[in-house]
């Protein structure tokens, strides 16, 4: 068994697998690779675009978090070393490109808060207090097993291969649910604990997986209103990425009591209950000419209030060459929120949900999805958006 901490307790997003590996001291500055070095090399995992998954953190000692309160990251506790004061750690959020000085925030540490119980088996979590908050959407932990079957969603800075160098980008995969009793069958797994650890892998090929550098992340779903939900936190596996050797991570929702406890007690600030999130759809196709900005429409009403940190936009385009387009968000009042810029090169289409704060912007009005083909020889439609606010 491999703790995906230092050889195997950390999860990574690995060519063409997600690993799981994670307490290796990382400079983002320094020695990271080239874009063109990163993309290429991912099987099985994909770069995440900008805001798509905001409460995502990346923690100086090499491994993954998410943000659950503005001041409290939730990771895994086999990354951390106790309970008690600690000012040296850093967390960087807002920017899926490590290097992205626009938009990267770093905040230091100044307490751990490392599972009560925790001795190297089971109740792999961990809360780390910063210094200031973040002004980013939190991630929602789960508080029931509702959600704890189907697919998921990992992502992470690790490594794209096992013992490899950490990534400069956030790179993403989905994993598929595998039940304790099919998972203990695997050699080396017999030891899995039952609703303290879920596992989830491509079982029969594997190729998708975490790894080095990504331990003490999220694993996370949506849930019924569509809103994304953390049901585990990366934390071992045998390897990365083997068939049979599935991803094992921590079930938040056995531990959720306890964390928002302690989250709260630490001075974390709890954000207030939200409204669920609404959706609207346009399915009327619209033709994108060569050379050419073209707009669907949607209009919204019997909205209260402002939208929400959590808005997603989720697009549907076909076309010959994606790298061609420029897709914005459009609000009522004008104002325009970037969602792709000329990215994904020659390939087809975009498939694509990203997350957008949208406080700022009140809900009701008509919204747009525009669309700029911004080269010469391919052209495509607007399928279907779907706009929730």
């Amino acid at each position: 068994m491999t703790l995906r901490t230092l050889l195997t307790r950390t999860a990574v997003i690995t060519a063409g697998l997600v690993t799981a590996i994670g307490i290796v001291t990382v400079n983002p500055a320094a020695g990271d690779p080239a874009p063109d070095d990163v993309f290429p090399q991912v099987v099985g995992g994909t770069r995440a675009t900008q805001g798509e998954f905001p409460w995502m953190i990346r923690l100086s000692m090499g491994c993954g978090g998410s943000l659950i309160r503005p001041n409290i990251v939730l990771t895994a506790a086999h990354c951390v070393n106790g309970t008690g004061n600690n000012t040296n750690i850093t967390a960087t959020g807002g920017a899926v490109d490590l290097q992205d000085t626009a938009n990267r925030v770093q905040i230091r540490s100044n307490f751990v808060q490392q599972a009560p119980g925790y001795t190297g088996d089971g109740r792999d979590w961990a809360l780390i207090r910063l210094q200031s908050s973040f002004n980013l959407p939190l991630m929602r932990v789960a508080t029931s097993t509702a959600f704890n079957s189907g697919t998921f969603t990992v992502a992470g800075w690790g490594a794209a291969s096992q013992g490899g160098a950490q990534q400069r980008f956030l790179l993403k995969a989905n994993v598929p649910f595998i039940t304790d009793t099919q998972c203990r069958t695997a050699s080396g797994y017999s030891g899995l604990i039952a609703n303290e650890e879920i596992c989830a892998g491509n079982w029969d090929n594997g190729g998708v997986d975490t790894c080095q550098g990504d331990s003490g992340g999220p694993m996370f779903r949506r849930d019924n209103s569509n809103e994304w939900v953390q049901v585990g936190i990366t934390s071992w596996g045998i390897g990365c990425a083997q068939a049979r050797a599935p991803g094992v991570y921590t079930e938040v929702s056995t531990f959720a009591a306890d964390i928002n406890s302690f989250a709260d007690s630490l001075g974390g600030t709890q954000p207030p209950p939200g409204r669920p999130g609404v959706s609207f759809d346009n399915g009327t196709d619209v033709a994108i000419p060569d050379n050419a900005t073209v707009n669907s429409p949607i209009a919204v009403s019997g909205v209260a209030g402002n939208a929400l940190a959590t808005s997603t936009v989720e697009v549907h385009i076909v076309h010959t060459f994606r790298g061609d387009l420029v897709v914005d968000l459009v609000a009522p009042d004008g104002t325009a929120y970037n969602l792709l810029n000329r990215s994904g090169g020659s390939a087809d289409n975009v498939d694509q949900t990203f997350t957008v704060n949208l406080t700022t912007e009140v809900a009701n009005g008509t919204w747009n999805l525009r669309v700029r083909d911004a080269a010469s020889q391919d052209v495509g439609r607007i399928d279907s958006w779907r706009l929730t606010l």
